[in-house]
């Protein structure tokens, strides 16, 4: 693995810190209903993108995930102006403003999704794996999946074949605890959800979802191992996010007192005190990235203010193939 060194600390910093506030970004103009439908935030679960950033090779590696999506595509490479004009559902947006919320996508930069289908993107991944691996191109992909969507069906019948098949992919759980306001506890007989390799004679675990280097260590063994041929991993992270669910989620299953307990792993103040403690930046020097960050969200913001909603016709063009289809309005 590569090392671990005080640029790559700083980058996770800088890196966690925008993510955070640019849903947080995201949160607020959702209030203003600048954001429409459903908005799933990320906040508390950044070291698990960040250590596995550092794991993988970004020149060809993939990553598929749920409808938890907006610092992912970021992360891989995609222009975050792009992604907030997305959800702001302007033309300028990764899937011209079609898309929205659920569905940032990114071919170029191998992000394939932002899937609103629970665990309908867990049986794509092996897919996209056993793409990759009949054309011997000597990627990986990193499927990610919640606690909720391992109790899917199609996770069965997906790890069955990935084992047999000995695809290049990497099954990652992020279990932040709560399946929308479930509890892990109530969906199963037992809690160690990395146990549901066992079956298939998998290599899994468990991993401190909330520490970046935990994240990075365990996700380049399973990539190596993917990358040589011997097939997959499941890797449970265990996590925690601070917000709800969704933006429409009142949070009555759980305490403020279990939400603060918590607060004190964020992953951004655990890089934060190690930066601090190895002296790689001083207090003055995190002040001015934190400064640069507040521009980068204010400049994506503006962004999507700015862009032009899509024309009509795109609509048209993304759901019809024959254009003289006989429902089509003449005059889009």
């Amino acid at each position: 693995m590569r090392k671990i060194t005080k640029e790559v600390y700083l980058k996770w910093y800088e890196d966690m810190l925008f993510w955070r506030k640019f849903e947080d970004k995201l949160a607020a103009v959702y209030i203003q209903q600048k954001v429409r439908g459903f908005l799933h935030l990320y906040n508390g679960q950044e070291a698990v993108l960040a250590g596995a950033l550092h794991a993988m090779d970004l020149s060809k590696d993939k990553m598929i995930t749920a409808y938890r999506n907006h610092v992912q595509p970021i992360g891989m490479g995609v222009d975050p102006k792009r992604v907030m004009a997305e959800l702001y559902g302007k033309a300028t947006g990764t899937s011209q403003g079609l898309g929205g919320s659920m569905h940032i996508f990114s071919k170029e930069k191998g992000f394939y999704g932002g899937h609103g289908i629970v665990g309908g993107q867990i049986p794509l991944g092996a897919g996209m794996a056993f793409g990759d691996k009949y054309h011997d191109r000597g990627a990986v992909t990193l499927c990610y999946m919640g606690d909720g969507a391992v109790r899917q069906g199609s996770l069965h019948e997906t790890f069955n074949m990935a084992m047999n098949w000995k695809l290049p992919v990497v099954f990652v759980c992020e279990n932040n605890g709560y399946a929308m306001g479930t509890s892990v506890e109530r969906t199963a007989n037992h809690t160690d959800i990395w146990k549901l390799g066992l079956g298939y004679e998998m290599p899994c675990g468990p991993v401190d979802g909330m520490n970046p280097v935990k994240v990075a260590e365990a996700m380049h063994e399973a990539i190596e191992r993917a990358r040589r041929g011997d097939g997959p991993t499941f890797l449970e992270m265990k996590t925690y996010r601070y917000r709800g669910h969704s933006m429409s989620d009142a949070q009555h299953y759980r305490t403020k007192e279990e939400v603060e307990e918590y607060k004190k792993i964020d992953p951004i103040t655990q890089v934060m005190d190690v930066i601090l403690e190895k002296k790689y930046a001083t207090e003055d020097e995190l002040k001015a990235i934190d400064k640069r960050v507040k521009k980068l969200v204010n400049e994506c913001e503006k962004f999507a203010e700015e862009s032009p909603w899509p024309e009509k016709s795109v609509m048209y063009d993304a759901v019809y193939e024959q254009q003289d289809y006989p429902f089509l309005p003449h005059k889009l």
